[in-house]
């Protein structure tokens, strides 16, 4: 067996990500073009992060007990089967029909979605503690690429095959991760039978989780920022859509949508790609979480009032770079403060709590959306404020965690 490597593992979610980013900045818009109502949009979104939300945990701790790479083959297999429902469903002529099958498979691809949570925890297990926060930020800057790439073939297969295209390519790139995560992934973590790790109930592991002096405040900090974020990418293309002109029922319109995208992932993945190492040595995780929200605060608030391309860049970069900021530091203290067999079980809840902001996001925001364009962005800038307020008081006074206590890698 090949020795664990960051950089197979960064190919792995990269590659399933470029998946998730070919059809997320599609959803809406197919929805909407499918006759959804703004709440079934959000439905539609949120069904992913539901399932997210009861089952990342599950996986997490199954991961500590079994190992990370069986829970990375399985997921990644079952994002195929997801994408195959998702392209059947964007092809058929009865729409009623096809929203449900649209739903059906962002709630299948959320039960098996543990990439990220197990990809999280498998950088912890073969990183020193004091690089890990530098190392998540691979994690960013594999969101960001897959944000590039993703709407960018997504774009392309709108334009010249059709709009079923998106989900057949995803299936393809799923089954092809799944074949290199086959060959090519190693085994991180190999659990010590003879150590004894209290096996909790599942609400009784969250609670303790979100007991944990520490802990709960960062947890709680990334479903407020997560919640924010999943507002912006539920409505942004509606938003364009609107204060642009643009027409969505073509490929043309489709892949004007998906650029945009492609832009924001270029953004994020530019500021994660080798700054958030630098950044974290000179001024520390907390500060680091508190800057990122008072940027994404700015660019989140002024996008509903922009109708010029120039200034609409703008402001996208400026989100891009608050939101991209957020998530390395997050999960790299997290990852600190959390025992080497609890690593996968400790972010699987922390990625439960983002689940849920992205199943209450998605709804908060399409539902207002539709009464008052700004109603969701102004709230969600106010809101990112108040996080950054409430990370500077009390995050900040927070020592940073010693590197060589019982958080350790093994």
């Amino acid at each position: 067996m090949k020795k664990p490597s960051i950089f197979i593992i960064f190919i792995t979610v990269l590659i399933d990500l470029i998946g998730f980013g070919l059809i997320l900045p599609l959803i809406p818009v197919y929805s909407k073009n499918f006759g959804a109502s703004g709440l079934m949009i959000g439905a539609i979104i949120a069904s992913y992060s539901l399932m997210q939300f009861i089952f990342a945990p599950i996986w997490g701790r199954v991961s500590d007990r079994i190992g990370r790479r069986p829970v990375l083959l399985g997921s990644t297999f079952c994002a195929t089967l997801s994408y195959v429902i998702f392209a059947f469903g964007s092809s058929l002529q009865n729409h009623q029909l096809a929203l449900w099958v649209l739903l059906l498979s962002r709630a299948f691809a959320g039960i098996c979605g543990a990439n990220i949570t197990v990809a999280q925890a498998y950088i912890a297990d073969i990183t020193p503690a004091d690089q890990r926060s530098a190392r998540m930020g691979l994690i960013g800057m594999a969101f960001g690429l897959g944000f590039i790439l993703g709407p960018a073939l997504g774009a392309g297969a709108t334009r010249y095959f059709g709009v079923t295209a998106p989900g057949w390519v995803a299936a393809f790139l799923c089954a092809i991760n799944f074949i290199w995560a086959y060959t090519r992934l190693p085994e991180s973590w190999k659990p010590n039978m003879e150590e004894h790790v209290p096996q909790r109930p599942h609400l009784a592991q969250w609670m303790h989780t979100l007991s944990t002096p520490r802990l709960n405040l960062l947890i709680a900090i990334f479903f407020l920022a997560t919640f924010c974020f999943t507002c912006f990418e539920s409505t942004i293309g509606l938003l364009v859509m609107r204060n642009f002109n643009i027409d969505t029922t073509t490929g043309p319109g489709l892949s004007r949508i998906a650029l945009l995208i492609v832009y924001c992932g270029v953004v994020g993945a530019l500021v994660q790609g080798g700054g958030i190492g630098r950044m974290v040595k000179k001024i520390g995780e907390p500060k680091l979480i508190a800057s990122s929200l008072f940027i994404a605060a700015i660019g989140i608030a002024i996008l509903p009032f922009i109708t010029t391309w120039f200034w609409l860049y703008v402001g996208l970069a400026i989100f891009s770079i608050g939101s991209s900021l957020t998530r390395p530091p997050v999960f790299g203290m997290i990852s600190q403060l959390t025992a080497a067999h609890e690593q996968g079980t400790n972010i699987g809840v922390a990625q439960g709590v983002g689940s849920l902001a992205r199943i209450l996001g998605p709804v908060f925001a399409t539902s207002l959306f539709e009464k008052h364009v700004a109603v969701p962005y102004v709230t969600c800038g106010v809101l990112s404020l108040v996080t950054g307020l409430i990370t500077t008081v009390y995050l900040t006074h927070i020592p940073k965690p010693a590197t060589e206590s019982a958080a350790a890698s093994p």
